[in-house]
C-alpha cells in the first residue's frame, strides 16, 4: 500500500464509520497522546524503564500504527500528500546530509 493509497483509506474509514473528522486540533493533541503511548513503550522495552501491569497488553506495532492513522488523518484535513511530503523530505535531507553522517566519527 502506498501512503496516498493509506491516506485514501483512512478518508474512506472516517466517511464510512467516523461520521467527520476530529477538528485539527483535537487531531494534533490526539497525535501527540499516541506519540506519548509510543514512547511509554518504547522506554520500557529499550530503555530502563520496567513494565507495570497495565504496559504488559500493549503493542509496539499497533502503537506504531495509531500514529500512522492520526498523521494520515492530519495529512488528509489539511491537504498533505504525505506520499510527496516524503519524496521531497527525503530529496532534501540526501542533499544536505550526503557527507555529513559519513563523516561523523560518533558514528564510527
Amino acid at each position: 500500500m502506498t501512503l496516498e493509497e493509506a491516506q485514501q483509506q483512512v478518508d474512506q474509514w472516517i466517511k464510512t464509520y467516523g461520521v467527520r473528522y476530529f477538528s485539527e486540533l483535537t487531531n494534533m493533541t490526539i497525535l501527540t497522546e499516541e506519540v506519548g503511548e509510543l514512547a511509554r513503550i518504547m522506554a520500557r522495552t529499550y530503555g530502563d524503564q520496567s513494565f507495570k501491569k497495565s504496559d504488559l497488553s500493549k503493542d509496539l506495532a499497533d502503537e506504531m500504527a495509531d500514529v500512522l492513522w492520526v498523521l494520515l488523518c492530519l495529512a488528509n484535513q489539511t491537504g498533505v500528500n504525505l506520499e510527496v511530503a516524503l519524496r521531497n523530505n527525503m530529496e532534501k535531507k540526501t542533499r544536505r546530509d550526503a557527507d555529513r553522517h559519513v563523516n561523523n566519527c560518533k558514528l564510527q
